[in-house]
């Protein structure tokens, strides 16, 4: 019989039973190992016999990156530390590092969630995943690799970066799975157009990870590469790492594993639910992890709920991709504005590569203005440029409700990188 890490729930109420007996172990798990949580609860007045339905989950506090950096090195720890085997830390840029601990347990379910991403994505035993992702404390590389084993398909841990290496790769051990950063997965495809190597290679699927990719990138990516589809796949290193969800080959939304971990969209404002197909910010807690359970944590990432059923069949809720985050949000005369409006809006224009940035600068006027530089799509006609700045910026104008300029460039002018591109260059004092 094929092995299958889907879940076992088929209802909606299965999957709540499963979830209160998770939510209810954690509660009990983290207060009684974690003085940090023992602390955190006492103060909030809630105690872990409080917990006698889903809905109790609101009386518990919440849980930011603040916490987890104060709280350093040994973040939530709740477990003695004969049980941890693993730390990985987040890669922020500022600050220290927010680390989290793993028990052989909590390795065990990771890899677990990791396979069924790949299943989901339909790939099977016979396929070749090329991981180019960055290894060592990130989640990332050994994420993959990890979730690969799993599965039982052949890993490529090539990481990220060298594409001479990468370029050979492909063509000698033919993967038929890329997994990367969509910048990566754009650099690579680029680079096999270059070369003419699209007929010597055998990829049919690219899986991105850790940045928001836009359709344009998409479809750039997929025809450079000859492949059929591209898949997202969530994840921070606060929960696992990547691997905790993945769309199917529908492509209707994020299916993510709601029998490992609950997830809440507040209004970041107020912290009370957002309505369905709203934006808001994606709220975990965990219902099994052992070393550094979540409970109530503030992620910063938006997205919002897809409803109705999936073409698939799954029983797994559904989430869009990932939006951007709320400390991402810039406000510029008044409006408040996510990249990932801005994004969405070029998703939809005729005529332009996908690569952009957006430049916010503050004039001797005292106002500010924001630049929008757009790369032409390649073989596009520089003669269209006026037309195509023009709609696009009728499109920003009407979709966000502040007006910008907009360059168009020439295609491949704007930089390229193996990690995550640079939308937002904020000038202003």
């Amino acid at each position: 019989m094929k092995q299958t890490f889907m879940p076992k729930f088929k209802t909606e109420d299965e999957l709540h039973a499963i979830q209160l007996k998770g939510l209810q172990w954690t509660v009990d798990h983290a207060y009684n190992g974690s003085e940090f949580y023992r602390r955190h609860f006492d103060e909030a007045g809630v105690k872990p016999g409080d917990i006698q339905c889903l809905d109790d989950l609101k009386r518990l506090p919440f849980l930011t990156a603040q916490d987890l950096q104060d709280q350093y090195p040994w973040p939530l720890r709740s477990v003695p530390f004969d049980k941890v085997v693993r730390l990985h830390a987040s890669s922020g840029t500022t600050g220290k590092r927010k680390v989290m601990i793993y028990t052989a347990q909590d390795i065990d379910d990771w890899a677990n969630m990791f396979a069924r991403c790949y299943e989901i994505a339909g790939l099977s035993r016979e396929d070749r995943i090329q991981i180019c992702v960055g290894y060592g404390v990130w989640t990332a590389g050994v994420g993959f690799q990890l979730g690969c084993e799993r599965f039982g398909a052949l890993a490529i841990p090539a990481g990220p970066g060298n594409l001479d290496m990468q370029m050979q790769f492909l063509e000698d051990f033919q993967p038929t799975v890329i997994c990367s950063t969509a910048s990566m997965g754009l650099l690579m495809a680029e680079e096999v157009e270059n070369r003419g190597l699209r007929n010597k290679i055998n990829v049919q699927k690219v899986i991105f990870g850790a940045e928001r990719s836009n359709d344009a990138m998409r479809s750039t990516i997929k025809k450079l590469l000859g492949a059929g589809q591209t898949f997202d796949i969530p994840g921070l290193t606060e929960l696992y790492g990547p691997g905790t969800g993945l769309d199917c080959e529908y492509h209707t939304g994020i299916h993510y594993w709601a029998d490992y971990y609950i997830l809440e969209l507040l209004d970041p404002e107020t912290l009370e639910p957002v309505a369905d197909g709203e934006i808001g910010e994606m709220v975990y807690t965990t219902l099994r992890k052992e070393g550094a359970p979540l409970i109530r944590y503030r992620s910063r990432d938006l997205t919002r709920h897809i409803t109705g059923n999936c073409p698939c069949g799954s029983p797994l809720p559904r989430h869009d991709r990932i939006l951007g985050r709320s400390d991402d949000m810039f406000i510029i005369r008044g409006v408040n504005i996510y990249p990932g409006h801005i994004d969405e809006i070029l998703s939809c224009q005729e005529g332009i590569g996908s690569e952009y940035q957006i430049h916010l600068n503050r004039k001797e006027d005292g106002k500010d203005y924001m630049t929008m530089r757009i790369e032409r799509a390649e073989g596009g006609d520089p003669v269209n440029d006026g037309k195509i700045a023009a709609a696009i910026k009728g499109a920003v104008k009407k979709g966000i409700m502040v007006s910008g300029d907009v360059e168009v460039v020439d295609y491949h002018s704007l930089p390229r990188t193996e990690r995550k591109s640079k939308r937002v260059f904020d000038n202003r004092d």
